[in-house]
């Protein structure tokens, strides 16, 4: 019989406030919405955040930013400080973070992946205990964070790999979320439910949530502000589209039907302990974020941060 408490019922019934982090940089800090929804459903308080990761568009720097790159915000510790509205990085850039923090009204939290699994678990946990919050959830919109790394279409595994890998290390009882399966175009959804499938049989997979129709309106505002096509295509799900929509000018297609609008819920170190997240375990122990991106590039795994560096050093 499966244990209660390894539910999503039994992780999130006596939560007082849930820190909700999007681990895919850019615009997978809304899909925190719709596990805060969930989180208020059972009672509990919701703080959302993602990394201070963006997309080339909006900043052209490789990598993620440190936090004293950052003006305008209001540090917690090292790794995570809140932003607002006024947010911004190197060259004035807002953060899709510092958008969502329009949208809510609210600050919202601001991630520095680069001290790696380690450092980032030691962050979270110390951010927690400032913010009285006593549940983590991780949420990837689209899927990525359990490729096996051969996938045709992966192109960002480093990010979701060192933010779950540090899920499996914190000490705060933590839940990982994939929401709008295979929307951001790198996984295929059979690919993505592969992966999912691989999670129920290895006990690891936890439930099942959609975002009810009257958090709808909210997901769109957040999506107009942030201008993100993954979460853009789970919203379009999540109102009953199907077919397939044009991502990443018009270069990718993803599928749009009711299992997009989906989120799962899994035990982070279930799906590491039982090799349903190769990644994410294979940076388990990396020192740091750049760390994880060697052990990844000796994996032939090309991420997004040599990607991003290829890019700039041919200027662009």
């Amino acid at each position: 019989m499966a244990d209660p408490e390894r539910s999503l019922d039994g992780i999130l019934r006596d939560a007082r406030r849930v820190l909700c982090v999007g681990i895919g940089g850019g615009g997978d800090c809304v899909g925190t919405l719709v596990v805060a929804d969930l989180a208020r459903r059972f009672g509990a308080d919701a703080v959302c955040g993602g990394l201070t990761w963006e997309r080339r568009v909006v900043d052209p720097l490789p990598g993620p930013r440190r936090l004293d790159e950052l003006d305008g915000h209001e540090p917690l510790n090292g790794a995570v400080a809140w932003a607002r509205p006024h947010t911004t990085g190197p060259g004035g850039f807002a953060f899709a973070e510092s958008r969502l923090a329009g949208v809510l009204g609210e600050p919202v939290l601001l991630v520095d992946p680069t001290p790696g699994p380690a450092g980032v678990a030691a962050a979270l946990d110390d951010a927690c205990a400032r913010l009285g919050c006593d549940r983590v959830a991780l949420v990837d919109v689209g899927g990525d964070v359990l490729a096996v790394g051969d996938e045709p279409g992966l192109g960002s595994p480093l990010a979701d790999a060192v933010l779950l890998a540090a899920g499996a290390r914190l000490r705060t009882p933590a839940v990982g979320f994939v929401w709008g399966a295979a929307c951001d175009g790198e996984l295929t959804l059979d690919e993505v439910l592969a992966r999912v499938s691989a999670l129920a049989a290895a006990g690891a997979l936890l439930g099942t949530w959609g975002p009810p129709p009257a958090l709808l309106p909210r997901l769109e505002a957040a999506v107009a502000a942030v201008a993100t096509e993954a979460s853009a295509a789970a919203v379009a799900c999540a109102r009953g589209e199907t077919g397939t929509a044009s991502t990443r000018r018009g270069t990718k297609a993803v599928p749009l039907g009711p299992v997009g609008a989906l989120a799962f819920a899994f035990d982070p170190r279930g799906a590491l302990d039982h090799g349903v997240a190769p990644l994410a375990a294979a940076v388990r122990d990396a020192a740091s974020l750049e760390d994880a991106e060697a052990i990844l590039a000796g994996r032939g795994i090309r991420s997004e941060l040599a990607y991003e560096r290829a890019m700039h050093a041919a200027g662009a």
